[in-house]
């Protein structure tokens, strides 16, 4: 047999062995599907679905997040924390109209401040008179606890109705109460600048930023009440600072566009 023969029978010998079988490992799935999965595995479990919703509401998906929490309601109606989160999803998603309805759901089936705050809050913000109402309610059943935010909610309604005088009396309340209670500095400086008042909103804003230098809204009110006054120069540095601290402030850069061109 010649050499060359030899080499395509060997040849031939190989390709005719077995063949060792390829296992191929199963895709890891999704941190979706992993999630997804655990609730077929135990589909009673709350904390997993919430673990879903979340997951979307983390990656900005309203949608799919309003989806699931709405599946779960049609299981079990009476859930309160279940229109909490309903709640919660509509108000960021800036759909007050079904943020409103939720908590007004959560309320009914289980009366809580955390509910009664948000809904009054959102009362306030309509321009809605239920607001003092629910006020009322929490300085009444539970002012050890809720007086400064039954005043707060008493502030953002008169504001809303663009009673400013009588709102600054009940955003001093709340700074009475509590001195750290930035969201009342914030909603004052708007009143006072509604009355045109901004060396008052200044003043006010200043101390705000003093108590909690990391303030970005404090700041940004503050470029808004220097730009009325015409301290471009302290306006620009007042928003640099609210952008400073919170980069994502898209009213901040738009404020301080006008500066830097």
């Amino acid at each position: 047999m010649k050499p060359y023969l030899i080499l395509i029978i060997l040849a031939l010998s190989c390709n005719t062995a077995p063949k060792k079988e390829v296992v191929i490992p199963p895709p890891i799935p999704t941190e979706e599907q992993g999630i997804k999965n655990a609730i077929a595995q135990f589909p009673d479990s709350m904390l997993l679905k919430e673990n879903l919703i979340q997951y979307y509401r983390e990656n900005d998906d309203y949608t799919k997040a309003i989806a699931e929490v709405n599946y779960s309601i049609s299981t079990d109606s009476s859930n309160a924390r279940y229109w909490h989160i309903k709640a919660v999803l509509h108000f960021e998603n800036d759909d007050t109209l079904q943020a409103i309805y939720s908590f007004e759901k959560e309320l009914n089936i289980q009366p809580n401040t955390t509910a009664i705050i948000s809904l009054g809050t959102l009362y306030a913000q309509s321009k809605n008179k239920q607001a003092i109402e629910l006020a009322n309610l929490l300085i009444a059943n539970f002012k050890s606890t809720s007086e400064k935010e039954a005043y707060f909610i008493k502030g953002l309604y008169y504001s809303a109705i663009k009673d400013n005088t009588q709102a600054i009396d009940f955003f001093d309340r709340c700074i009475k109460l509590d001195f750290t209670f930035m969201e009342s500095y914030r909603e004052k400086s708007i009143a006072l600048y509604n009355l045109q008042k901004y060396n008052e909103a200044i003043a006010v804003l200043n101390r705000a930023v003093t108590l909690q230098n990391n303030y970005s809204e404090g700041y940004y009110y503050l470029g808004l009440c220097y730009e009325r006054i015409n301290n471009t120069e302290a306006a620009a540095a007042s928003l640099q600072k609210a952008l400073l601290y919170n980069p994502n402030d898209e009213e901040a850069k738009i404020a301080l566009k006008k500066y830097i061109e």
